[in-house]
């Protein structure tokens, strides 16, 4: 089939813009700083690969709920007691606010003007935040309704997106992102920040400022609406404060660290106009009583109005001890305003820049040595037509950081490792290709007519293929988080870029090829000749022997599952991980007596790396995300005073909620990949094929969980993504197999199932070892060389495609046999009945 110049034309005009979009990826920093900025269109890089601090926070809806009941409670009371309305009861039950007016004459005024003020206590907030109000026996109810509840959410999250900027910009951080990641929670990536403590306190507090009287009067017997509340000096008592707010931050216009006449340091701040003025008639109207005030319910200072205060300006003293970087935090959150909600940090990670540069050193050498292997072997396997095919996995290299660059997506280690793996998958495409040129080949035909039979048989099994694979990467991509996303998103990418540049680039060049040199026969050389190309294995003789044992090795994989059971990661069970280095090698024993000192727990530590590095697993701490906190602080504190000059280029926390949220995402993606999978081969085969295929998913699944049980391999969303990655390379490699089958039972159809599926698996075997040869060579660097944060996504993958490949041969097609004859014979049968009947 001749491609028109116009065709190719376009094509080359693509492959130019991708290859001068990718450029930059390669070329030094050093190289890409003389060029325009619009020139630079590098992939951004992960916190992986560049160091810095990643938080995920999460808004808190009860703690919304409670705070807008107790605004509605105050303002009912405020409302019933202007009109002079007897209640016996307004208050707060079952997360419903409850008014009792025993009058009926006075409930229907009090329903009424209760209805009229909710108008404007709903203001500002979007039409579906109404609220649920009605009469039922007596009492009139106030309701919030999940749907007005997650309006406020969202748009607290929205809101709180902003406010998190301008903190952030403020303190000084750059090139920051802060974007939503789910409907309640927002993912802040810090590159450069090593220690986010201080900007955890940054964006977890509130920043709710409030000037409200100090109760004066009787503090043994404290009126309802009047609350203790701790002063930020703790030396000092609690005070009783007045729940009436006066003054709110959102009247503030400026705040900043400034000096008193004494050179300690204080929050000088002004208020805006209209601020001002009421700030003038507070201290006017309260002149000699205490003024609190208070930041998210800590007394900063409760000052005696001594005087009127008519220019809206005052400060903030501050304890001695307070540190410089602590007051400069309270002013940038007073300065950039207060959070519409509280927000916890439920996931938090660190990476050291020395650690980013090693992976991304890994990463490219692991990549390179994969490319080269797998460039060598398809030469070695096919001489000039495998430079050819070289060529397009070149370009097609290329091309994916291109597109990773024009979608603005961001670069992990594992996106890298997707991009490598993809390398060994997309080859599978010419190895198919290949292998059906020779067959058209060996049965007489030209060159041409070779290639183009060649391809139009090789099209439909590569798609198939492809796109049982690209199910997988979707589900991984939608249940994924952070560098597993990253990993789906590279994958899938290349999976659809091989489609363009091994299957139409090739073409092109190879009808170029053949009719510049007029070449007559299409012969593919192979430096691997001496292995036979048509072999006659009765596989189906060791059917027994296979399934046999395939279920006894997955039996004896559960019975490991359950027994001594997956070494679980962080991602599912919480805690907190922390990497320890040091020049020095470091003596375990002694870290794990002085970090057994500290009560937090179950700790757990082994030995990583090369140079004595010690890996610190701590359980998952009661009391919240606020308490993982503080058991992290101290594990530092204590490494620090046994080993003064230790590093810590790695530290993860991740709370009970999203553990489980993960385990459950990762469990969901495994379960739906295999029935979608299923579900497609069935749509394209026949019911038999499909059912053969689950079962072999799950006989190859079972066998994988014992590999990780064996080697105890970290099961983490990183184990996940191995997982989801043999399911869909196992699915793969059956659909070749099928394709064949099918093909077969369309040309032979007075042969028997049996003699057909012998036939076919022994045409596909070369490609099948073939095929499993390329990925393992792509993947074998990075599971040799690639460190523990790979190491356990790597190797897996070269121990499942072996496991995949042979299950396609000995699991797959023997459960096909079983169910074909079992349906030829129920056919049959039927067909007896109602020759009989008729």
């Amino acid at each position: 089939m001749h491609t028109p110049r116009w065709l190719v034309g376009l094509y080359s005009i693509v492959l130019v813009i991708g290859t001068l979009v990718a450029l930059p990826n390669f070329l030094p920093r050093s190289t890409m700083e003389k060029l325009p900025a619009w020139m630079d269109t590098s992939v951004t890089l992960g916190l992986d690969l560049r160091g810095g601090s990643e938080l995920v926070l999460q808004v808190d809806s009860e703690a919304m709920k409670h705070e807008r009941l107790n605004t509605l409670r105050d303002n009912v009371r405020q409302k019933l007691q202007d009109l002079q309305i007897q209640a016996t009861r307004s208050g707060i039950s079952d997360d419903t606010v409850v008014v009792i007016v025993p009058d009926v004459a006075q409930r229907q005024k009090a329903l009424a003007a209760i209805k009229e003020m909710v108008n404007q206590i709903t203001r500002g907030y979007s039409s579906t935040a109404d609220l649920a109000i009605t009469e039922q026996d007596g009492k009139i109810l106030l309701t919030i309704p999940q749907e007005a509840l997650d309006a406020l959410v969202s748009d607290a999250v929205e809101r709180s997106i902003e406010i998190i900027g301008n903190r952030i910009n403020r303190y000084g951080v750059t090139e920051p992102s802060v974007q939503r990641v789910q409907a309640d929670r927002i993912q802040v990536q810090l590159p450069g920040v090593q220690d986010p403590a201080q900007v955890r306190a940054l964006l977890g507090k509130t920043a709710k400022m409030t000037f409200r009287l100090v109760y004066d009067g009787d503090r043994g017997n404290l009126p309802d609406n009047v609350h203790e509340l701790r002063q930020m000096d703790r030396t000092q008592p609690p005070l009783p404060i007045e729940d009436r707010v006066l003054l709110d931050g959102s009247e503030l216009d400026r705040a900043e660290v400034a000096q008193d006449q004494l050179g300690g340091n204080v929050i000088s701040f002004r208020l805006k106009a209209h601020g001002t003025k009421e700030f003038a008639a507070i201290t006017r109207e309260y002149r000699g009583r205490a003024l609190a005030i208070i930041l998210d319910d800590e007394i900063l200072m409760a000052p005696t109005i001594q005087a009127v205060i008519p220019d809206g300006q005052g400060q903030i003293s501050m304890s001695r001890d307070t540190p410089a970087s602590e007051i400069r935090t309270s002013a940038v959150l007073l300065q950039a305003g207060s959070l519409p909600a509280q927000l916890t940090v439920i996931q938090e990670r660190t990476v050291g820049p020395d650690l980013g540069a090693d992976a991304i050193k890994m990463g490219l050498y692991t990549g390179i040595i994969g490319f080269i292997l797998v460039a060598v072997f398809i030469f070695l396997l096919y001489g000039f037509w495998g430079l050819i095919a070289d060529i397009a996995l070149l370009l097609h290299t290329l091309l994916t950081f291109a597109a990773l660059s024009l979608i603005q997506a961001t670069l992990t280690l594992p996106g890298i490792a997707g991009i490598i793996l993809g390398i060994g998958i997309a080859v599978d495409a010419n190895i198919l290709i290949n292998e059906r040129i020779r067959e058209e080949t060996d049965k007489g035909m030209g060159a041409l007519a070779a290639l183009d039979r060649g391809f139009k048989h090789a099209f439909h099994t590569i798609v198939d293929a492809n796109v049982t694979a690209v199910i997988a990467t979707i589900l991984l991509y939608f249940f994924g988080t952070g560098p597993i996303k990253g990993f789906a998103l590279t994958m899938m990418l290349g999976i659809i870029i091989s489609m363009f540049t091994d299957i139409t680039i090739v073409r092109i060049i190879m009808h170029w090829a053949v009719r510049r040199w007029k070449i007559k026969t299409l012969n593919i050389h192979s430096f691997f000749s001496f292995m036979p190309q048509h072999t006659s294995f009765r596989f189906m003789n060791a059917r027994y022997i296979g399934i046999g044992m395939s279920v006894v090795l997955s039996i004896g994989a559960l019975a490991l599952f359950f027994k001594p059971g997956l070494n679980y990661g962080l991602d599912f069970k919480g805690g907190i991980q922390i990497e320890v280095s040091n020049k020095e090698p470091l003596d375990i024993e002694k870290m794990r007596a002085a970090l057994g000192t500290l009560d937090i727990g179950e700790i757990v530590l082994q030995n990583v790396g090369g140079d004595g590095g010690i890996m610190v697993r701590v359980q998952q701490q009661e009391g919240g995300e606020e308490q993982q906190t503080v058991a992290l602080e101290r594990i530092k504190q204590k490494v620090m005073e046994i080993y003064p000059e230790a590093q810590i280029p790695q530290v993860e926390v991740i709370g009970s909620k999203i553990s489980n949220e993960l385990a459950q995402k990762g469990l969901y993606a495994v379960i739906l990949a295999t029935l979608a999978m299923s579900i497609y081969i069935w749509w394209r085969f026949e019911w038999y094929f499909a059912i053969g295929a689950m079962a072999t998913l799950i006989l190859d699944t079972t066998k994988m969980i014992g590999i990780f049980v064996l080697f105890q391999f970290d099961f983490n969303l990183t184990a996940i993504a191995a997982l989801m990655t043999i399911v869909g390379y196992s699915i793969n490699d059956k659909v070749v197999v099928y394709d064949r089958m099918r093909e077969n039972l369309r040309l032979f159809r007075k042969t028997s199932l049996r003699e057909i599926i012998d036939m076919s698996i022994n045409q596909v075997l070369i490609r099948c070892i073939f095929t499993s040869t390329t990925t393992v060579l792509a993947m074998l660097p990075m599971a040799i060389w690639g460190g523990s944060a790979v190491h356990n996504f790597a190797l897996p993958i070269v121990i499942g495609v072996v496991i995949a490949t042979s299950s396609s041969i000995f699991i797959a097609a023997p459960i096909l046999l079983f169910l074909g004859n079992w349906w030829q014979i129920r056919r049959n049968r039927t067909a007896g009945e109602e020759r009989t009947t008729g």
